[in-house]
């Protein structure tokens, strides 16, 4: 007999019923590496805005905004509006068989946002697919005659055989069979771009059919400098390389823009998009293309339907995204991000200067910001050792986890604050509220870190190797 949960029975089930639901029929690993941390160990009743409300009557302020899918905040309430109207009006999703007009006008609305070359669109529904999307269309603009794709030591770009061959992260540590004839360039270098297109020239001619690179990095809270996008602009255009920015966690108001590279004036021939583009509650993505090089891939005919999926534009996804869109302008959310900037960054940057032995650096922009944290703590690990296992020593970033992960636990279970760490090189601690907090919200975060700064390294270390490794598994 197939058994089935009510919402009711579900919203009834113990935080251990869950834990083993998941051991049973979703994932053993994912809950043993979850319940190092206690989100894990807890359940949720509600969200709202800035606020993540748990069953043990606790309110959590959320710094990771969704890992960049909430800078509308938890349950917009204009978001949930658009969606029961459609709901109610009972609209048609599907549009394989007729033209839909919930995506031409999501298309248009992008058009308008974006530089006058970048016009055509395609929506998916994950940021890999985006990237994969947009590379594909790449290479089919010239038609199999160019077979190399450059791309950055530092990014990533999704976890797909595609998007994680072309990702250049320590996260992505098994080698799976992807893309061939990638080459990797320095991020933010243009030497080491300019070396790379020169050793592959066939008679002055490239055999690149792109390059792709994240503008700004999330990962690792990094940034390209105008000049860097500049000169790979002017590269790109000499050898006719279409040029892929990956903005899928950095676009709609992240980072003070509604894409962070807009602030530089240099435009790519290619946009992928996703995260917040459903305004947290759509599960969307898309890419963005000249009109040359997507009707030099797709414009005929024959070839228009080379690219397609099932949920392509689904109209209940689309007008949420272009309610989301909306509220970004009505209500002002890049400038809300550049507030969130300056009030947090020089205060982070303060932080610095006064605890060099907790921390090494503060940057980001808008409301994407991190902190790379001083993973020095020997001869702290040494009596640490017998608490961790083994396996996990070999992880080279260990000691920038360990570090992070003491800071996170305590954020949490003191303070009511939940971040994270970048999976990144220098595993930077992640500040990104959402774009609904305010600055009650900042100086709360601020004081608790503070606060921590000002506690023996060693006392959080063994606070959270405590927690992880305590008898009490559950809470």
């Amino acid at each position: 007999m197939i058994k089935t949960y009510s919402l009711n029975e579900i919203e009834n089930l113990s935080i251990n019923d869950v834990h083993d639901l998941y051991k049973k029929y979703v994932n053993e690993g994912q809950i043993n590496l979850l319940s190092s941390f206690s989100p894990a160990r807890l359940l949720v009743d509600r969200s709202e805005g800035q606020y993540i409300y748990l069953r043990d009557g606790r309110k959590i302020s959320d710094f990771t905004a969704g890992i960049g899918v909430l800078n509308h905040g938890h349950n917009h309430p204009k978001i949930l509006q658009v969606r029961s109207l459609f709901q109610q009006q009972k609209k048609m999703e599907v549009h394989k068989n007729f033209l839909n007009p919930y995506l031409a006008a999501l298309a248009h609305s992008i058009s308008t946002i974006l530089p006058n070359e970048l016009a055509v669109s395609y929506f998916c529904n994950s940021g890999a697919e985006a990237v994969e999307g947009a590379v594909k269309l790449a290479y089919k603009s010239f038609n199999g005659a160019r077979s190399r794709i450059a791309t950055a030591d530092i990014s990533f770009h999704g976890k797909l055989l595609g998007s994680a061959g072309l990702t250049g992260s320590p996260e992505i540590k098994f080698r799976w069979p992807t893309i061939p004839n990638i080459d990797r360039f320095k991020y933010n270098n243009i030497s080491s771009v300019r070396a790379i297109l020169e050793e592959h020239l066939i008679d002055g001619k490239s055999s690149h059919y792109a390059i792709l690179i994240e503008p700004f990095n999330a990962s690792n809270v990094q940034e390209c400098d105008r000049e860097f996008l500049v000169q790979l602009r002017t590269l790109c255009t000499k050898y006719k390389i279409p040029l892929i920015f990956d903005e899928v966690y950095t676009g709609w108001a992240k980072t003070g823009d509604w894409f962070y590279f807009l602030r530089h004036g240099v435009s790519p021939d290619l946009l992928s998009m996703s995260k917040s583009f459903g305004g947290g509650k759509s599960s969307i993505s898309g890419f963005v293309a000249t009109r040359d090089i997507f009707k030099a891939a797709y414009g005929s005919d024959i070839d228009a339907t080379l690219h397609s999926t099932t949920y392509n534009g689904f109209g209940e996804e689309c007008v949420t995204a272009i309610e989301a869109i909306r509220i970004i302008e009505e209500e002002g959310l890049n400038i809300k991000a550049k507030k969130i900037e300056g009030y947090l960054l020089p205060r982070l940057r303060d932080l610095v200067k006064e605890h060099p032995m907790w921390l090494l650096d503060a940057r980001g922009v808008g409301a994407l910001l991190g902190i790379a944290l001083n993973s020095e703590i020997n001869p702290i690990i040494d009596r640490l050792l017998d608490y961790v296992p083994f396996g996990v020593l070999k992880d080279e970033n260990f000691r920038k986890k360990l570090v992070a992960s003491s800071v996170i636990h305590e954020l949490f279970e003191t303070h009511g604050i939940l971040t994270y760490f970048g999976s990144n090189v220098d595993t930077p601690l992640i500040v990104a509220p959402t774009l609904m907090s305010t600055e009650k919200d900042w100086s709360h975060m601020h004081n608790s870190l503070k606060s921590i700064f000002n506690k023996s390294k060693y006392e959080l270390i063994l606070k959270f190797a405590s927690f992880k490794y305590g008898k009490k598994y559950l809470a």
